[in-house]
């Protein structure tokens, strides 16, 4: 369990496609075996410290020929932003993705005093 010193909790949340490989004949569309996608996502303004992330899958464009596997997750989470992890493997084929994600986490107030 994340336990969070602040009584103030910020929630931030956001959609970003990752890629429409089948347009420019990406590697996710035309290539076999292990793939793997990063995209960086900054926050608005930055949690106290680093916040829960839930990523999760709201777009999903597959070739129905061969079998569907994937893997998102999120990775490198700090109090800024983190980063999301797309993954296939094999002769999965992907189209395009799009990643919806939340963040909840501890967050900064003008009444504060920063008596460091």
């Amino acid at each position: 369990m994340k336990k969070y010193s602040s009584t103030r909790i910020g929630v931030a949340q956001g959609s970003l496609v990752l890629f429409s490989d089948y347009q420019d004949g990406g590697v996710m569309w035309t290539g076999e075996g292990p793939r793997e996608l990063r995209r960086a996502v900054i926050f608005d303004e930055p949690f106290r410290e680093s916040p829960a992330v839930q990523v999760s899958l709201s777009m999903w464009d597959i070739d129905q020929k061969h079998n569907p596997r994937m893997d998102i997750t999120s990775d490198m989470i700090t109090p800024e932003g983190f980063v999301i992890v797309f993954r296939t493997w094999g002769d999965t084929r992907v189209a395009r993705v799009r990643a919806d994600w939340l963040a909840i986490g501890g967050c900064a107030h003008e009444d504060d005093w920063d008596v460091g």
